[in-house]
């Protein structure tokens, strides 16, 4: 595989990273099957969704894959009245990543960044590697304050 972005940032931030390859079913994008794929259990695959403040703008979240994001949790951690998830159609221009592929790590630009609190449950997490078909294994404390991420409880 080529390294991504993704990869050369992490390398030149020093933060340790392996790699998972696994075959892309574009029938079944799930972040669970994604998971099954490589042999991960879903509590520590965390998927990226960006959502969009009424007032405070684009909000990145990283959950597992087997939760929801609860949105009313989500707003009023931002401080908004309410927030709604980024439409698929705009994910390229504003993120830069397309759906399946999407990683709170070099985003177009910087935008505040929230993990669920049960990341740093373990030793490493796993989140997209910028392309389909790669996730990234890396150390939740170290991706956290890599990104300037907050913990909060974000999930229904």
């Amino acid at each position: 595989m080529n390294k991504t972005n993704v990869m050369r940032l992490l390398e030149q931030a020093g933060i340790p990273y392996k790699a998972i390859e696994y075959e892309v079913d574009e029938n079944n994008l799930s972040g669970e099957h994604v998971a099954d794929l490589t042999h991960m259990p879903p509590e520590q695959v965390f998927k990226t969704l960006v959502a969009k403040g009424e007032r405070k703008g684009y909000v990145v979240f990283c959950i597992p894959v087997n939760m929801e994001l609860d949105l009313k949790k989500a707003a009023s951690i931002i401080g908004d009245k309410k927030i709604e998830m980024l439409h698929v159609k705009d994910l390229l221009g504003t993120t830069g990543y397309i759906r399946g592929g999407c990683s709170p790590i070099g985003m177009k630009k910087k935008f505040p960044t929230y993990f669920d609190e049960t990341a740093i449950l373990y030793e490493e997490i796993a989140v997209s590697a910028g392309v389909r078909g790669c996730q990234l294994c890396i150390p939740g404390d170290k991706l956290i304050e890599y990104v300037d991420a907050a913990l909060c409880d974000l999930t229904a």
